[in-house]
Formats: C-alpha cells, structure tokens, sequence
C-alpha cells in the first residue's frame, strides 16, 4: 500500500480508500465485515461512509452502513486503526426522510451525534458536507444554469463556525467537502482564510476515466490550494469493469439491481468504455486495473474510494495500487479522452 497525509494535517490515510455504499443493501452485514478485516489487512486504513448510505436511499434503510461500520468496530476493536470519513446529508426531496433543515446549526449537531452513535466511536476523523445546498450543476448535470428562484442565501462563514465549535468540542478533527464547485470551493477557503475558521482539506468529488470534470479549474485549485481530491465512483457504477460490455456482469450487478443510475451508461460513455477496454486488453490488463492505476496516480488525489461488492473485486481494486501506467498507456488514454472528452460528467 502507498500513504499520503490529509492535507494541512499529519494525518495518514492509504492512497486506496474503502467505499462502504452498498452494505445495508446489496452487502449484508457479514460481508461489509468481511470486506473491512480484508482492507485493513492489505493496508487499507482509511474508511468512507455517509449517513445517507445505503445506496439508493430510502427510510427503511437509513444510515445502515454506519451501524455496520459501528458494529464491526465494537466486535474487533480497530476503531485505532482506521482512519474515518462521514458525511452530512445535503438537502433535497432525495433525502426529505433524514431532514429539511439543511446544514443548520441543529442539522449538523444532529447529523453528528446521530452519526457517533451508529459508528460506536467519540471522534470523527474527516467530517464532510456530501453536496451543496445552493442549486448548482452536481451529480451528471453537464453545465450550470442560474435559478433566479433558487432560496439559498451566502451561509459558508455560519456553516464553518458552526462547524468550529463541533470540532472544538472533540466530535470531529477535520472537514471537508463533496460534490462542490470551484466557486463553492474558494469561498469556503475564504472564509477560513480571513475569519480564523476551519479549513475544507478535502473535496470527495466523482472522477474516473469517464468523469474528468475535476481537470477543469478544480484541478488548479486543489494544487495551489492545497485541497486533495477523495475521488469516488473511479469505476463508474462498475461500467468500467468491463462486465456490462462483455455481458459477464452478475445479476446483482449494481446497474442491474438499479437501472435508473445510467450517469456512466450513456451512448459516447459506452464507446469511450469499448476503446479503453481495448487499450488495456492490448497492455495485459484489465480495465478495471487500469481505471483505477489511471485514478491513482493523478497528482491532485489524496485517496481513491474504490468500492466493490465481493471480496474478488475488492481485492482486485486494492491490488491496482501496485500498477504503473505506461507512457504509451497514458497517451492512448489522452487520445481517447480528446476524442470523447467527459462523456459522464
């Protein structure tokens, strides 16, 4: 395994961190445990969960993957090894069974106690804002349009200092964001550069072959800014496995379970996946190594959240740390990318 720190901080996390997504609903519990004593002992120590998890949400199902997560740390004792990320739920019709309140003071006191107590822990390593509450292009939506009746009002300096005093109660050490913008990105760090208040170190952003939006100006902003990149769906709901082109995927495939999550299954998605496929076949890999080597060695990441719903993908996706892309690789990826740029943003 290969470590970095969370930026600002000296706080070590594997390069490779686990996703948890699918336990509470295509993972059981067993297996969520089974994939945690599996990460950790290939030197995994850093965990992703949100209380939004499992995915899809619903209110049956709510925040269960904090539970698992808090169960294994109660049977096993490794609460000290592993380093954990949540993340508050943003507001929406999606998510109008966790709450309407957005980040409030008394959302994010909530969502944090709440939080704590499935995870059976007293500290939250990275606590996360999981998407803006303003009206703005996330999740797929190519370009931003301005709603005139959106009724978000400028909150970042509240949130942050609402933030400050949970950090200064001991609940959580750092904070971080997700799905957010470039301009949503630098007003937060305005906010703490000029007002003394917490700093974003993170942003948990979608990036894969497919999705590579991030290169855009929140790629020069992480850089200059020191804000690492905690990217997520870097196989794209498993598209870029390979297994829905070659027709191998199992019946509990994500996208056969869940047809409607199509953001990576698009027509120009489709044939950009063919020519990868094609690139690393011709260079004895799989796809999916190659996807995830291409992730890993971006120079804005601090983490890849690889996820999986079995031990064999598991193991496969932490290995992909052990590969380097070629020159001649990287350059038929660029050629690709150039002839199909971000066809799933």
């Amino acid at each position: 395994m290969r470590y970095t720190t969370l930026p600002n901080t000296d706080i070590k996390v594997s390069k490779i961190c686990l996703g948890t997504m699918t336990w509470g609903n295509q993972n059981t519990q067993n297996e969520g445990f089974a994939q945690m004593d599996m990460a950790l002992n290939k030197g995994v120590n850093f965990f992703d969960v949100a209380e939004l998890y499992p995915v899809p949400a619903t209110a049956d199902t709510y925040a269960d993957t904090e539970r698992i997560i808090g169960n294994w740390f109660k049977k096993t004792g490794n609460r000290d090894k592993v380093v954990l990320a949540t993340k508050i739920a943003g507001p929406g019709d999606y998510t109008a069974h966790i709450r309407t309140t957005g980040f409030s003071k008394s959302a994010l006191n909530e969502a944090v106690d709440n939080s704590l107590k499935r995870l059976q822990t007293d500290y939250i390593d990275l606590y996360q804002l999981h998407w803006p509450e303003r009206q703005t292009n996330t999740f797929g939506v190519r370009d931003y349009s301005q709603n005139p009746n959106d009724p978000w009002e400028d909150n970042f300096n509240e949130i942050l200092h609402n933030l400050d005093e949970i950090i200064k109660s001991g609940k959580i050490r750092q904070v971080g964001l997700s799905n957010e913008k470039a301009w949503g990105t630098m007003r937060y760090l305005e906010e703490s550069k000029y007002n003394d208040l917490p700093r974003m170190i993170t942003i948990q952003n979608a990036y894969s072959l497919l999705c590579r939006p991030f290169e855009g100006d929140l790629a020069e902003v992480a850089h200059r800014e020191n804000i690492g990149l905690l990217a997520y769906s870097p196989m794209a709901f498993g598209v870029l496995s390979g297994k829905y082109i070659k027709g191998t995927a199992a019946d509990n495939a994500r996208l056969k379970l869940f047809p409607r999550f199509a953001r990576y299954s698009g027509e120009q998605a489709t044939e950009a996946t063919k020519r990868y496929l094609k690139i690393a076949e011709d260079h004895g890999m799989t796809l999916a190594q190659m996807a995830l080597a291409f992730v890993n060695e971006r120079p804005f990441l601090t983490s890849n959240i690889i996820g999986a719903t079995s031990l064999e993908q598991l193991e496969e996706n932490i290995d992909s740390i052990n590969i380097s892309l070629s020159k001649e690789v990287m350059n038929a990826i660029n050629k690709v990318h150039a002839e199909i740029p971000n066809p799933a943003p």
